[in-house]
């Protein structure tokens, strides 16, 4: 992820040591002479003083800085309106930088303003795109709050079925279905246990449970089915009143709105982006869905800044790395330094892509395992490539303004063996 950047000749470094409640400041002019320290703690009075302070310079300012959490947001999006050129320090390379500089793996806030200073010297660094600036930010937290509540409601999902459905009601998990769907909660809210369906009679549950259940394909059947389960359950006799079901329901309506803050995400993110051009071209994509379109949008930004799409796949992690000393040569894998959530992202929508027809990631797909369909290893990388291609497809798209053509490739096309990759040939095939 980092690479080398320019750097202006009369230009004057400011290394900082971002943390929750202080910053520890370096800062060295390019003629050289002892170097200024500051601490600034994170406080609007300090802020406007560091700025004001490297304003008054009257020289070019680079700005070199770890990222830490989001505690260095604030800072680092108020010396951006300052108008001062900001450099962002790999903390991989700057750890690894710090061992090799100082011989040790001891760490202080004063040391690592040091080496970020050292990695300012040397253009080891990458370009800081502050989210607030980009236009992004909203997005951002769309996407990072959709992931959240995903996660809580699919933990909440979990617990109902294996923690209270086996102990008041087991049978009823076959009907479960789609976790995404609504109907099945509130069926339960309503019904937590056989007895509370049962006591009502037939005729009077499927009158209260018509509505409940929404939509659905043979709906008086599966009415019935659910009464005939809940007539031969072996289900713990609790009462529906008891402080147990009650505890129930309670998850019942967490999960519930779970999934209700989670459509208003989906719907507030489509009706944002709808009229957005990179928008509509990912999701012409084969598996790249809403959710999906928005978190890449939101963690790669404006994917033109990307001159080529080795550097989009480096940002991903997508990139291969082969470990190699002398005669010795490891395999070649992924380096998976970038962002993971972007990584997560063209996984699962490659996951979706093949299994959808007529497209040529299904078909990659086809001509990858050929003749190999027990082979698990082969199918994985497979799987890693087909991976790449999205990633690269969404870059293509975007920067040439192209839609994505859902065309099968021929069978003719050339392609390297999986099981064959050399560093040159996984670079081929990716």
């Amino acid at each position: 992820m980092t690479k080398r950047s320019s750097t202006p000749a009369d230009a004057v470094l400011v290394a900082i040591d971002m943390s929750k409640h202080r910053q520890e400041v370096l800062i060295e002019r390019p003629e050289g002479g002892r170097r200024r320290r500051m601490t600034v703690m994170a406080t609007k009075a300090d802020y406007d003083r560091l700025a004001d302070d490297l304003a008054a310079i009257g020289r070019p300012i680079v700005v070199g800085f770890e990222a830490t959490g989001n505690y260095h947001r604030t800072l680092a999006h108020r010396l951006l309106a300052a108008g001062f050129e900001l450099r962002l320090i790999s903390s991989v390379a700057l750890a690894r930088t710090r061992e090799a500089l100082h011989n040790g793996w001891d760490k202080n806030d004063s040391k690592d303003a040091q080496v970020i200073l050292h990695m300012l010297q040397i253009g080891a660094t990458q370009r800081y795109v502050d989210p607030l600036a980009a236009g992004i930010n909203d997005l951002q937290e769309m996407s990072k709050t959709h992931e959240a509540i995903s996660k809580a409601k699919t933990q909440t999902w979990h617990r109902i079925l294996t923690h209270y459905l086996p102990l008041y009601f087991p049978e009823i998990e076959r009907f479960a279905g789609n976790s995404r769907s609504d109907w099945f909660l509130a069926l339960l809210e309503r019904f937590p246990t056989p007895a509370s369906m049962t006591t009502l009679g037939q005729e009077a549950f499927t009158r209260e449970a018509w509505s409940l259940v929404g939509r659905k394909v043979s709906k008086a059947r599966l009415i019935n089915d659910i009464y005939e389960t809940a007539c031969a359950s072996v289900a713990l006799p609790v009462d529906e009143e008891s402080v147990a079901v009650a505890m129930f329901r309670m998850v019942i309506a967490q999960a519930r709105s779970l999934i209700r803050q989670r459509d208003e995400i989906e719907r507030t993110a489509n009706a944002m982006l709808s009229e957005n051009r990179d928008y509509q071209l990912l999701r012409m994509i084969p598996g790249i869905g809403p959710i999906n379109a928005l978190t890449i949008l939101a963690e790669a930004g404006d994917l033109r800044r990307f001159n080529h799409h080795r550097q989009f796949l480096k940002f991903c992690g997508l990139d291969l790395a082969t470990c190699q000393s002398g005669t010795f040569r490891g395999r070649t894998k992924l380096s998976k330094y970038g962002n993971a959530r972007l990584r997560r992202t063209f996984w699962m929508a490659t996951q979706v892509a093949i299994r959808q027809r007529d497209n040529s990631f299904r078909d990659k797909l086809g001509r990858y395992v050929a003749g190999h369909g027990n082979d698990p290893d082969r199918r994985r990388k497979a799987m890693t490539a087909l991976t790449a291609k999205m990633a690269r497809v969404a870059h293509a798209v975007i920067k040439t303004g192209t839609e994505y053509r859902p065309f099968v490739e021929r069978t003719d096309t050339r392609w390297k063996d999986p099981s064959l990759w050399s560093r040159e040939g996984a670079a081929a095939t990716l």
